[in-house]
């Protein structure tokens, strides 16, 4: 083995890693939004566009999930992480 084929490799499982992880994020988003109302897409936009008035973030930063309990009750769970203060 060359020295170049074992940085590729690395390369390949950093690679791996990353994408397992961003498979992830997305599958928890889709089960998050599974047996949402109607308006729920809407809702996380506009919410969004109003903590865009204040701080600068892109759509990554923000996490919108509804979730239903079997009591009836429907918890909004909202997570923004903030840049950091200059």
């Amino acid at each position: 083995m060359s020295l170049l084929d074992y940085f590729r490799s690395s390369k390949k499982s950093s690679t791996a890693a990353t994408a397992k992880e961003r498979l992830q994020i997305i599958v928890a988003h889709q089960r998050g939004e599974r047996g949402a109302p109607d308006y729920f897409p809407q809702m996380k936009q506009e919410i969004i566009e109003v903590i865009r008035k204040y701080v600068h973030i892109s759509e990554e930063q923000v996490s919108v999930q509804l979730d239903q309990n079997d009591d009836n009750l429907s918890v909004l769970e909202l997570n923004v992480t903030l840049p950091e203060r200059p």
